[in-house]
């Protein structure tokens, strides 16, 4: 019984640390907001630590560390570029689809992407 404990233990700490994905769910006052991102060339570390750890002030994050990112997303901006490093990745969006208004230019703008209806 104690091996199989420690089985499951490290394969749900090797899933994670091997993980190239990250959903973010973040709750405030008047705010639900689900996104998920796909690494595609951020150091893994960097990845883990800095970008699927966002500091949002007021809100209650939660984190969920996955192989990729879940089906359903309204729009993905894919091979989106990180500001100022030379970076990519893929950003799902999950919820209101017609945020898809402003995040559609942004993504095409400022993050250098491809906007996909999925």
């Amino acid at each position: 019984m104690r091996w199989m404990g420690w089985s499951l233990l490290l394969a749900l700490l090797s899933s994670e640390a091997w993980a190239q994905a990250c959903v973010v769910h973040s709750q405030g006052e008047r705010l639900d907001e689900k996104g998920c991102q796909q690494n595609r060339s951020i150091p893994a570390k960097l990845f883990s630590d800095g970008f699927c750890q966002p500091a949002l002030a007021g809100q209650k994050v939660e984190v969920q560390y996955v192989d990729q990112c879940p089906t359903g997303a309204f729009g993905v901006c894919s091979n989106a570029q990180v500001a100022n490093m030379p970076y990519r990745q893929d950003i799902h969006y999950y919820g209101v689809a017609t945020d898809a208004a402003y995040l559609k230019p942004y993504c095409e703008g400022q993050s250098q992407g491809t906007w996909l209806k999925p």
